[in-house]
């Protein structure tokens, strides 16, 4: 059985161990947008990067419902899991799927309907708003390739296994670097078929995450008991998952208020912030990787009531992500900048694209320790079941992007856009560490 328990061993080699794995497989899924970013603005010029780039907000809208959504069921099964109830995590596995094929009629519907008239809503100028509605269209009915594959590897990871979803989000993206030229060139397909080649190897993707359950996994065997549909479990996950998607779609909304006032700078603040952003959440990944971690580890020890490990747990994952944060956010100051360049090539356009890029690597390296104390304690909470300070400080992060959207973006221009997201930890950050602290006192005294 390829699943690992994370209650016993010492805390620190454990995170880390399974964290490493987390951290390529995370930087992969990163590594999606990176490579359409760079794709489509290598081999379709500025304005198909800035449609692209324009599309991010809306993207992170759906994706981070999503993901937070998939990981809070997966909780569930990770809390059965160190509880040792095998019937549990069957049961929870049919009831997350169950739910996953109602989310995603809802997203392809709803998404599809509504996208162009939210690209018009947020303002996206004229010339690049037929390409940006190409790209989100395509992304939106393809959703079922998102969300099962998240689902997947959701559930392999709080069950202990944390190397697999890396080898599988590893081959989907190769094939999605394949797949992409030949649709943009070969096909001559555009940000269109850049957005197609991102739906079929992401479908590849969860065809081998199923056949590797089918063949690894035998406590995700289900049966058929456990597809009958139980309303008191499933609300008992969506009272989880919710809270976690509607977390990100929350910050994902203080995202899209921030791209309404980028549209008005111009695509050349459009396609800076674009690709410095991709470049920055991939530097991210690590601090992600380190908090998907304690999610994992929480849960299984919640359900093991191990409390007292759950706080060595956290106390050596700060230190090793803290430190990591320094490294990559020094690096990203420092290099950064180069790997924007791969994504405009030369010219003026380009050099004024990373010109501005620079700024917002520059505020947001330095305040990557902040993002990395977020992820952490935001997982922690949510391992352990406590989805409401986490809720809360999505808000806060909304309606700091909103602040630097309305407040600064008018006074200092794309500068101010920069500032955004340090603001957006600083004000997630203070309330987590306050959530905890009740929290602990709660559990472990």
């Amino acid at each position: 059985m390829a699943v690992k328990k994370l209650t016993e061993g010492d805390p620190q080699k454990l995170i880390f161990a399974f964290t490493i794995p987390l951290i390529l497989g995370n930087v992969f899924q990163q590594l999606y947008a990176f490579v359409d970013t760079f794709m489509v603005g290598r081999f379709l010029g500025v304005k198909a990067l800035a449609a692209v780039g324009s599309t991010g907000a809306l993207m992170f809208l759906v994706w981070g419902f999503i993901g937070g959504f998939t990981t809070g069921l997966s909780i569930c099964a990770g809390q059965r899991f160190g509880a040792r109830d095998r019937s549990g995590v069957r049961k929870s596995a049919a009831t997350s799927v169950w739910i996953c094929v109602a989310l995603t009629l809802v997203v392809s519907i709803v998404g599809y309907v509504t996208c162009r008239d939210l690209l018009i809503f947020m303002e996206t100028p004229a010339e690049i708003l037929e390409g940006a509605y190409d790209f989100i269209s395509v992304v939106y009915v393809g959703s079922f390739a998102f969300i099962f594959l998240q689902l997947q590897t959701n559930l392999m990871r709080a069950l202990g296994d944390s190397k697999t979803p890396t080898y599988i989000l590893a081959i989907s993206l190769t094939l999605n670097i394949i797949f992409e030229p030949i649709a943009i060139i070969v096909l001559d397909g555009g940000i269109f078929g850049a957005a197609l080649a991102i739906v079929v190897a992401q479908t590849i993707g969860n065809l081998l995450a199923a056949f590797y359950i089918n063949k690894k996994i035998s406590v995700l065997h289900t049966r058929y008991v456990d597809w009958k549909i139980d309303w008191g479990i499933m609300w008992e996950h969506l009272k989880l998952a919710l809270p976690m998607g509607f977390q990100l779609s929350i910050i994902a909304v203080g995202a899209v208020i921030l791209q309404i006032a980028l549209n008005n700078l111009g695509p050349i603040a459009i396609a800076a912030y674009a690709a410095a952003q991709k470049v920055e959440t991939v530097a991210a990944m690590p601090m992600m990787s380190f908090g998907i971690a304690m999610a994992a580890y929480t849960a299984q020890n919640y359900g093991a009531k191990n409390y007292d490990r759950i706080h060595d747990g956290i106390v050596a994952c700060v230190k090793m992500s803290v430190s990591f944060a320094i490294i990559v956010g020094i690096t990203l100051i420092l290099f950064g900048h180069y790997l924007i360049e791969l994504f405009v090539g030369e010219g003026f356009q380009a050099a004024e694209v990373v010109e501005s890029g620079k700024i917002y690597l520059l505020t947001n390296g330095a305040s990557l320790w902040l993002l990395s104390l977020m992820f952490i304690f935001r997982n922690v909470l949510q391992g352990l079941g406590k989805a409401m300070a986490p809720t809360i400080t999505g808000v806060i992060e909304l309606f700091m992007r909103a602040a630097a959207a309305i407040l600064l973006i008018p006074l200092f221009g794309f500068t101010g856009a920069c500032f955004a997201n340090p603001l957006a930890w600083i004000g997630a950050v203070i309330p987590l560490l306050i959530a905890y602290y009740y929290v602990k006192k709660r559990l472990f005294y």
